[in-house]
């Protein structure tokens, strides 16, 4: 994965990027964390801003820029897919944190702020608690470090309070967070982008809410669960 060394030689202190930056011309900068460039070789590509600040002055048209090389490993965008990929993995005993459910249901009722939870199971013959999964689809990578959300979501914030509800009432709450793509070797919500999300969810974390992170392997044919994470 492309990333950074620091480099001290010379009395000079330099980030020194491996592998080494990519030239190009900026088309157009949009949606805070997207960049439209066009590469010296005439390819124009999408690119992942990490500044989503203003940048007044720094994004006309035409303006220079150097991009970090990304785009080896393919990646899955479809955000209706992680729901029914991970209710499937859950019914055939693949995600052992959440195996031993005889009661599967999709989209249930819940809840202060009416919201639906993703996948709602049940009965299980060790555990008498309802059991409640939100999923939610990671796209974003940072170096080798899966990142959520790529946007502030209030959305995905009002899930977190539902879920620390569900266990302040004796139920059994997991935040699933499946990330569409191979490349990846821990886990860290953005606090840089949703410092607010981040916050709900180690406060979720210290009531009880549980964390399951998974990847998926994305190929032509298909997009398989892959293999548990950590958290950073």
């Amino acid at each position: 994965m492309p990333t950074f060394h620091v480099d001290v030689s010379d009395g000079q202190i330099s980030a020194v990027f491996t592998p080494p930056l990519v030239a190009g011309h900026l088309l157009r900068r949009y949606k805070r964390f997207l960049a439209d460039v066009r590469l010296e070789d005439g390819r124009e590509v999408t690119a992942h801003c990490m500044n989503p600040g203003s940048m007044k002055g720094l994004v006309a048209e035409g303006s220079p820029v150097w991009l970090t090389p990304h785009g080896e490993s393919p990646v899955g965008v479809n955000t209706n897919l992680p729901n029914g990929l991970v209710a499937a993995a859950i019914e055939a005993g693949a995600i052992p944190a959440l195996a031993g459910y005889t009661s599967h249901r999709r989209e249930v009722k819940y809840g202060t702020e009416g919201s639906r939870i993703d996948i709602f199971v049940d009965d299980h013959p060790e555990d008498p608690r309802p059991c409640y999964v939100e999923v939610k689809s990671v796209t974003l990578a940072v170096d080798d470090v899966a990142m959520f959300p790529d946007a502030v979501t209030k959305r995905g914030l009002k899930h977190l309070r539902e879920l620390g509800r569900v266990v302040a009432d004796g139920g059994r709450a997991v935040m699933f967070y499946l990330v569409q793509r191979g490349d990846c070797v821990q886990f860290a919500t953005a606090a840089h982008i949703d410092p607010a999300y981040a916050a709900g969810l180690r406060a979720a974390r210290d009531a009880g809410v549980e964390v399951e992170i998974w990847t998926a392997n994305v190929t032509p044919g298909g997009i398989a669960i892959g293999a548990k994470l950590p958290a950073a």
